[in-house]
């Protein structure tokens, strides 16, 4: 299993984890509630799991500009 993680704003690549010792307690997301779950994690077809979290630079312009989180798609 890899974990691919991405920004859920531009879609840039952040990230990737791969290995056996991957587990989800090991990652934290048993700390998440069932529609957290839904929102960040995306279980793909070939086993790896989609994480969509928010970049630095996406951070930064979302906390400069909070109205861009009333656009669909801020920064792209």
């Amino acid at each position: 299993m890899a974990v691919h993680y991405i920004c859920r704003h531009c879609k840039t690549s952040i990230g990737s984890l791969a290995g056996e010792m991957i587990s989800e307690a090991r990652l934290g997301f048993h700390f998440l509630t069932p529609e957290e779950r839904n929102d960040i994690i995306a279980y793909n077809p070939n086993g790896d799991v989609t994480v969509k979290v928010v970049c630095d630079y996406c951070s930064e312009a979302i906390d400069a500009n909070p109205e861009l989180l009333l656009v669909t798609s801020p920064l792209q």
